[in-house]
């Protein structure tokens, strides 16, 4: 019924057949999205639908706060099945004009088309309640949208009676809690769902992905203290998914002592909660606090050696030594050898104290700045991160603070967190500040985008076969929530040169350079790890020079393989700085007969004084060879080369001179020479969006 109505209003929106429509009278010309319009209608005229919705679009790009072109973009999204994307528009034209009862009933039956049935129930309600129903449509239709209404609504409604009965007779049914729960915050009975949230987390406290769903009905009620502290609860100890988006419902801001205490009390066994709060006393400089919190983590976790340390260092410092003991003991038994080195350089301190009076403590000495710096530096990094945040919340103007958090979390691995810090941090009036900070937000955006494109050219010149070779890529990223390690991606590869044809080339192998193709692909491929990175993709090779005896112009294309790079002396590019590098590869090639190729290129190097731009000096000692031993891929080269970038030319373009010796492994079939000498002039040049 749903379907049949959405049809329907999309019909009666565009007109019959014989009444095509026609550019609205407020679209005339001389509005700048005239033009585009025109064509979409006329588009329309003609059922040339594709056509119609890139015009719409161009039209929204001019004048994206019209409702009107959202509509008609909308309804012409369903003409050619894109119930989704339609829905997106009805979304918005809605919000740009909340009285169109027809756009409301079309957006609540797209959403319930689309699996979002508790929007569609929201939206249904709402026209209902308005009675936009007696005043915008006729009575059949007003008959229908009361139907849907209830189709959503009495399976919600009879499902919260249903469990509401069980719980009379079995009150601690902790299912019947949940399901009760998740119906009425569907039904929008956000003070019903929250009781039995809460009533389903006191009989399942390990269950912390409940304190998500309790955070946010407390929210949703105004309760904020409570749901803050919920949401803390969830953020911190539980899993990464309901972590994320328990931190996603919080405030930007560092959670304060008393917002840790609450949620404690919610959440009493939370070791990952209480240990942060004891490192936020501790920064604060109440030893005493943190020491009951670390105290009551290593009775709940007594392998935890982290905790185990502070508290023994706490006791040291507070001239406890008998009690320290025992916890220092069990560090010093662990296998972690930083908390190893940190406790004996704490003893050997105190032996040094018990030798010497004792000399005031500096205020700057308990700063949580500076604290948070020298654990930085000395590799402690959830101190440095607690003793940070709160530097951050007693002076939230000190940009170095920032700079520093952004830091910190990078290392931590929080690379989100780490780029919001680096974003803040980059409007620094301290020009140094601001430009490590931009660089930082620059090189780690790629990391953090769900959406990354980087397209590259190279070509290059062959004095061995006096022929002009060009390569190049663009490459669209989707990096996946949940899965940060790997991306899908689509790429258009071109690969081609000058040269008519190889006519030595006998067999199999290709009678050209170069493939001479366009190559259309998808692949996955992980994020680099130690340097390595591993990646398949499926496609169709398009050939523009087809070879004489393959006279296709499109093949399937499949590749795989792994990647290996690896550097030294990262300010190779200064002056007086040797560097070397080396990046392998290990490739299938389904179009290459189902062979597999190896490359190794590694060069050891030495930056050139920069005269007119920076520049490397460096010996290239390159192998490659295949696993079914072709004359073509079997052979090694070595020699000089040099790469520099010029003044004024773009930041990523290189040029690159190499002049080589090289040598074939392979003679059988080769109608080469076996040794052969080669010059290459080439240019890099690549750009990410």
């Amino acid at each position: 019924m749903l379907s049949i109505l959405s049809i329907l209003l999309a019909t009666l929106a565009f007109g019959q057949a014989s009444d095509p429509p026609k550019v609205p009278a407020q679209d005339q010309p001389g509005d700048v999205a005239y033009a585009h319009l025109d064509r979409a209608y006329e588009a329309l005229r003609a059922k040339e639908y594709e056509a119609a919705i890139a015009a719409f679009e161009q039209a929204i790009a001019l004048a994206p706060d019209r409702p009107s072109i959202h509509k008609d973009l909308a309804y012409a999204l369903l003409k050619v099945g894109e119930n989704t994307r339609a829905r997106d528009h009805f979304a918005e034209a809605l919000r740009l004009d909340p009285s169109d009862t027809h756009v409301a009933l079309e957006y609540a039956f797209l959403c319930y088309e689309t699996g979002q049935p508790i929007i569609a129930r929201r939206t249904f309600a709402r026209v209902l309640a308005s009675q936009g129903v007696t005043q915008g449509i006729d009575a059949v239709t007003a008959a229908v949208v009361r139907d849907a209404f209830e189709n959503v609504d009495r399976p919600l409604r009879e499902g919260i009676a249903r469990w509401k009965e069980a719980l009379l007779a079995n009150p601690n049914d902790f299912s019947g809690h949940e399901e009760l729960a998740r119906l009425a915050e569907q039904r929008d009975e956000t003070a019903l769902a929250a009781e039995h949230f809460e009533k389903a987390w006191k009989l399942r406290p390990e269950r912390r992905g409940l304190l998500l769903d309790l955070g946010r009905n407390w929210k949703a009620l105004g309760r904020v203290e409570e749901a803050n502290a919920a949401l803390l609860a969830a953020s911190r100890g539980a899993e990464p998914r309901v972590a994320e988006q328990a931190r996603e419902l919080l405030p930007s801001r560092y959670p304060y002592v008393y917002e840790f205490q609450k949620a404690l009390e919610l959440d009493p066994t939370n070791t990952g909660l209480r240990r942060e709060l004891a490192y936020l006393h501790m920064a604060m400089g109440q030893d005493a606090d943190a020491e009951r919190q670390f105290a009551s983590v290593v009775d709940a976790s007594p392998r935890d050696l982290q905790a185990a340390a502070q508290l023994g260092l706490l006791l040291l410092k507070n001239g406890d030594d008998a009690s320290a003991e025992p916890f220092l003991q069990k560090v010093l038994a662990g296998n972690d050898p930083a908390l190893v080195d940190r406790v004996r350089e704490a003893r050997r301190a105190r032996q040094a104290l018990k030798e010497r009076p004792p000399e005031p403590v500096s205020a700057a000495a308990s700063d949580a700045k500076q604290m948070g710096v020298k654990s930085l530096e000395k590799g402690y990094t959830q101190d440095a991160l607690r003793y940070l945040a709160v530097a951050h919340e007693n002076d939230p103007g000190d940009f170095e603070v920032m700079l520093k958090l952004g830091w910190t979390n990078n290392i931590l691995k929080r690379d989100r967190e780490a780029s919001r810090w680096f974003d803040q941090a980059r409007k620094s009036p301290d020009a140094e500040i601001a430009a490590e900070a931009s660089q930082a937000y620059r090189n780690l955006q790629p990391e953090v985008e769900r959406f990354r494109t980087t397209v590259w050219i190279s070509p290059m010149f062959s004095t061995r076969w006096h022929d002009l070779f060009a390569y190049s890529q663009v490459k669209t990223e989707v990096r996946m929530p949940g899965l940060s390690w790997l991306h899908l991606y689509g790429s258009v590869r071109f690969v081609g040169d000058t040269h008519p044809a190889d006519r030595f080339a006998i067999g199999w192998a290709p009678q050209y350079l170069s493939e001479n193709s366009v190559i259309l692909g998808a692949g996955i491929a992980t994020s680099p790890w130690h340097g390595a990175t591993g990646w398949f993709e499926a496609g169709e090779s398009f050939h523009f020079r087809p070879e004489p005896l393959d006279t296709s112009t499109a093949t399937p294309d499949y590749r795989g393989g792994v990647s290996f790079t690896r550097g030294i002396a990262r300010q190779s590019s200064v002056a007086g700085k040797w560097f070397a590098e080396t990046n392998d590869d290990l490739v299938y090639v389904y179009r290459f007969d189902n062979d597999t190729l190896a490359y190794s290129q590694n060069r050891v190097g030495h930056a050139l004084p920069a005269v007119l731009g920076s520049a490397q000096f460096y010996w290239n000692w390159n192998i490659t060879f295949d696993v079914k031993r072709e004359y073509w891929a079997n052979f090694m080269e070595t020699g000089p080369g040099v790469r520099f970038h010029v003044r004024g030319a773009p930041k990523s373009m290189l040029f690159s001179v190499n002049a080589l010796r090289g040598e074939y492994f392979i003679m059988a079939g080769n109608p080469h020479p076996q040794v052969f000498d080669d010059l290459r002039v080439g240019v890099w040049y690549a750009i990410t969006r």
